[in-house]
């Protein structure tokens, strides 16, 4: 019999690890968008604002990382922590998508 700690570890592990390779995914193109393009529609303190908050976003997301990789996947990560990097990730990919909108006018 599988002792439950170790399968409750392995789902966590199973789960986590992808997420926050998505997670730094995303940044990593929002970053590199960010800092290759003026946007017409957004200020330059809008856009240095939202570059700021990616940049913190990635940050945060290397240290979460190094404490999971350090326990073996051990540890999860607190909603509160997650869910605004989701909003993050979903404002830069609407911000992306109003670029390419405003770009094939």
């Amino acid at each position: 019999m599988q002792d439950s700690n170790s399968s409750g570890a392995e789902l966590l592990k199973s789960l986590l690890e992808p997420l926050l390779e998505d997670f730094q995914f995303w940044f990593a193109g929002s970053r590199q968008f960010l800092e290759s393009r003026q946007l017409s529609f957004m200020s330059e303190e809008e856009q240095n604002d939202l570059l700021l908050q990616v940049k913190q976003a990635q940050d945060e997301l290397n240290t979460a990382k190094m404490m999971f990789n350090a326990t073996d996947g051990q540890v999860g990560i607190d909603m509160a922590t997650i869910t605004p990097w989701h909003e993050l990730v979903t404002e830069c990919w609407n911000v992306v998508m109003r670029y390419h909108q405003e770009k094939d006018i």
